[in-house]
């Protein structure tokens, strides 16, 4: 039996230096990822572009125009809080990914001129000689000249789970095609560079990641709210004008009402609301792990109606593990998940932990299986990594594959370096593309000589190899084959005695004993069927795009609940389906074989541009998507979606900067905490929007109806203007920051279309803006009636009953998670007494001091503004309001419901 092959030595024929220059400069250092740093200024203009600040801007245009520079200082406060809440929060996300960058290659080693040289990766041009070995990341793409038993991860570009085997005498144009920002991880090679940049693999990726300068869906519906507000407003307030002037009120004072009922209707205070709703969201999300690049993006999230992810590293743990070992014995089930040996042996009854199947194996199957796992971890050249700095897992070194078997092996009990020390190795055949199988040769402490097998089923179970019979190798092959089936990677392993060493691997490699099958996976993380099923709660559809093999998408989705039912051709009922395919290649649908991918749940074998297409089909019926990933073939889709969600730990650049997400910790029931956090902030944007606009619909019906009930001017400009500041001032701000609510993941999300006062929230706004308005008018007129100063109990008591309503709509009312609304609203209180306390207040506001009286009828209308609140919040959840859709008809995996409007 021959050593092991040596690497040949390259030859002497890189570029020179003068030839690597010219062509860097001709291609202009044409690098893919990092995009140039954006101006300050460019921030802080895009800040004021936002709908919600214009609405700012022609709120101090507004409050100029009355003179009342001191509500002016008000709201230029907020904008310029707003901008600067808004900038710093990309800053910060800005610079927190350029720390999380891991991705790119720092120096590629290179011959040039006959030398070896390290050089920045970013100078490396087509006509480079690579040396690449392990751990390297290959920095453009290249083509093989030499390998030696050469493992490409290829997972960045195609979702591949596991790593591909090159070598140059394998046929087809991808067996000695290396792809820029791939991973060596086994073997060495010598590659000649292709392409580089935009040119290259990578590069074409990046070519997909088209801007996306949308408005969110909140952009959107209080675009809509804007024009709205304008329109009735303008509208209202040439009534109040008009009827003023007949009533032979002098042309400035009314236009000054006008215009202050104009500020009042308007919540200018919703862009402040907004804002810290979203700066507290993004805060809560980054200490769950979630870290916000677009301060907007943080509503959205509540908005999700489809959640796209990819599987491995997202879904899965990223990391292969023996699950199941079968041998003619029977089969051991194998608990324990990544590379840490951890874990036991299970019978493999057909349940899982706990279940029947949670019992010992028979004594004769254990033995069977601590002998399969013997040889396969003779068979290796991989090694294990315990805990270390910064990394909390067991690591892999080497061939992913082979790990898990080390880790297998030590779940049996066995001591790899104790095996090896027995049984030293003395020669071996390394793994080879074209034979798929690798054999090595060991001495046995009797002297004798042991072979070990270990490789694909196809190249291991033959009658060459194997002395066995045909019956068992006809089982060995239907086990291979169900195994695969369910989405295992399958190696089988063999071993036989020798007498001594062979001189040829052909004499190794006969006469051989089949010990076993071994089941590999990337298995689900623990969290993920429960992040699933989250999801579907919260009427989210969870799609699984991935480039790995159908089959073991199909297991995956299977397990997670993302398919509900098992694989087969043929319906409940025996009958052909007419529900669409469970999973969909790639392939079928470049052929134009899927009319509709949104029907679809789980898709495979899928390049980038048909995940941008998959995105843009849901995106298309209405959906509001986001989409997981962690690859540069995830980029362009994430940036299609309307929330891109990266991972922070394994995801690469390309797929960070497309991202409006990153998740830190790199799991998907962080994406589920967001959409809960985002669902916070839409809920208190619009109980800001009850509070604020019936507030503000009443102060315009009562300028409306009073003067018919004899009450000639009811508010003044300055009262009108006091009011609104105080209620949609700190305490409108404040219910920006209430609690999430305890039924917000139990609901489907709201859809995208919808008004922002959809959902009946239009009804509730004049139920509570005539509840107001009535009791304050009664306050008023008994106020008249008894003598009192009317006005100023009008004053106070449309004060008060907004105070009232702003507690009465809380939803968890005695909650502790919100101190500083209880504490607006006493603050609110306090200068609502000032005013008939404070001769300059007095003076200002024209109000009068009131009697005990008056001032119980004020606490009145407080009260009865609290109850109507109370009441309408609890009328609205025991009615279950707010329509919802649940998006597409029923299709495999699709959440309860879907296909039928639902009542949240």
């Amino acid at each position: 039996m021959q050593d092991p092959p040596t690497l040949p030595a390259a030859r002497p024929d890189g570029l020179t230096e003068q030839e690597a220059a010219r062509r860097l400069a001709e291609r202009g250092r044409n690098e893919v990822g990092r995009p140039p740093g954006t101006p300050l200024w460019s921030r802080v203009a895009a800040q004021l572009r936002d709908p919600l600040i214009l609405v700012l801007l022609g709120a101090v245009v507004l409050t100029l125009l009355t003179g009342d520079h001191g509500d002016t200082a008000v709201i230029a406060l907020v904008i310029v809080a707003n901008t600067g809440v808004g900038v710093v929060q990309e800053v910060r996300a800005d610079n927190a990914i350029a720390a999380l960058t891991a991705m790119s290659a720092p120096v590629a080693r290179v011959v040039r001129g006959g030398a070896e040289r390290e050089v920045p990766s970013a100078e490396v041009v087509p006509g480079d000689v690579l040396l690449l070995g392990e751990g390297d990341i290959v920095p453009a793409d290249a083509r093989l000249l030499h390998s030696w038993v050469l493992s490409v991860d290829e997972s960045a570009l195609t979702g591949e789970s596991v790593p591909v085997d090159k070598d140059v005498r394998a046929d087809g144009p991808e067996a000695g095609a290396l792809r820029a920002g791939t991973v060596v991880v086994r073997g060495r090679a010598v590659a000649r560079v292709t392409a580089t940049g935009a040119d290259s693999a990578l590069g074409r990726i990046a070519a997909l990641l088209s801007p996306r300068r949308e408005p969110t869906p909140l952009q959107r519906r209080l675009a809509g709210l804007g024009r709205v507000l304008a329109a009735v407003t303008v509208a209202l307030c040439l009534l109040v004008l008009l009827m003023g002037l007949a009533r032979g009120q002098s042309l400035e004072t009314m236009a000054v009402t006008a215009i202050s009922l104009a500020v009042a209707a308007v919540p200018e205070s919703l862009p402040a609301v907004v804002t810290l709703a979203l700066a507290l969201g993004a805060r809560r999300m980054a200490a769950r792990n979630a870290l916000v690049r677009r301060l907007p993006a943080v509503e959205t999230l509540g908005s999700v109606t489809v959640l796209a992810t990819d599987k491995t590293g997202t879904l899965t743990e990223g990391r292969m593990v023996v699950e199941r070992v079968w041998t003619p014995e029977g089969t051991v089930r194998l608990t324990g998940g990544g590379y840490e040996p951890a874990g036991e042996m299970l019978s493999d009854g057909g349940s899982g932990a706990g279940g029947s199947g949670a019992v010992p194996p028979a004594p004769a199957a254990a033995r069977a299986v601590r002998a399969l796992l013997t040889a396969a971890a003779l068979c290796n050249d991989a090694a294990l990594r315990p805990p270390h700095d910064d990394e909390e897992r067991w690591t892999a070194l080497g061939d992913p594959t082979e790990a898990a078997l080390l880790a297998a092996a030590s779940k049996a009990g066995l001591d790899r370096a104790e095996v090896l020390r027995e049984h030293p190795r003395i020669g071996e055949v390394p793994f080879d593309s074209l034979r798929k199988r690798m054999t090595t040769v060991h001495r046995e402490p009797s002297g004798g000589r042991l072979v070990c097998l270990k490789g694909a089923p196809e190249a291991v179970l033959n009658a060459s190899l194997l002395d066995e019979t045909p019956p068992r190798l006809e089982r060995a092959h239907r086990e291979a084959a169900a195994l695969s089936a369910e989405g295992y990677r399958v190696l089988a392993v063999a071993s036989g005695p020798l007498d001594a060493t062979p001189g040829r691997w052909e004499e190794a490699e006969s006469g051989l004993r089949l010990l076993g099958l071994a089941a590999l996976s990337d298995p689900p993380k623990e969290v993920a069927g429960a992040t699933v099923a989250a999801c579907r709660e919260a009427g989210i559809t969870p799609v699984m795009i991935t480039g790995d093999h159908p089959a073991t998408a199909r297991a995956i989705a299977a397990r997670l609940g993302i398919l509900d039912r098992g694989p087969g051709p043929t319906g409940t009922d025996g009958a052909a389906p007419t529900e669409p395919p469970e999973v969909v290649t790639g392939r079928a649908l470049a052929a134009g074989r899927v009319a509709d991918p949104s029907t679809v749940r789980v898709f495979a074998r899928t390049d980038p541009q048909q995940k941008v297409d998959i995105v843009q089909a849901w995106r298309a019926r209405g959906a509001v998507t986001a989409m997981t990933g962690d690859g540069v073939n995830d980029g362009p889709a994430l940036r299609q979606a309307d929330i891109g969600v990266a991972m922070g730990r394994r995801g690469t650049e390309v797929a960070r900067q497309a991202a409006d997400l990153v998740l830190t910790d790199d799991e998907l029931r962080t994406v589920v905490a967001a959409v809960e956090e985002g669902r916070r902030v839409h809920d208190n944007i619009r109980r800001f929007l009850l509070y604020g606009m019936a507030g503000g619909a009443a102060e315009i019906l009562v300028m409306l109806i009073g003067p018919f009930l004899g009450l000639t001017v009811p508010l003044r400009a300055g009262q009108i203007l006091w009011i609104n500041l105080l209620t949609h001032g700190l305490t409108g701000v404040a219910m920006g920051a209430e609690p999430v609510s305890p039924n917000a993941m139990h609901r489907p999300p709201r859809p995208s279309g919808q008004h922002v006062l959809g959902d009946g929230l239009w009804l509730r706004i004049l139920r509570l803006a005539a509840l107001v308005t009535a009791a304050s008018l009664a306050a008023a007129l008994w106020a008249r009636d008894a003598g009192q100063p009317w006005q100023t109990t009008l004053f106070l008591a449309l004060l008060a009953a907004q105070l009232g309503v702003v507690l009465g709509l809380r939803e968890r009312l005695l909650t502790r998670e919100n101190p500083f609304l209880p504490a607006a609203v006493l603050a609110a209180v306090a200068l609502g007494a000032a005013t008939v306390v404070v001769p300059f207040l007095e003076e200002v506001l024209r109000t009068e001091p009131l009697g005990p009286s008056a001032l119980a009828a004020v606490a009145a209308v407080a009260a009865a503004g609290f109850a109507a609140a109370r009441f309408e919040s609890r009328f609205t959840r025991g009615a279950a309001g707010g329509a919802t859709a649940s998006w597409g008809p029923a299709a495999p995996g699709g959440p309860a419901g879907a296909g039928r409007r639902t009542r949240d």
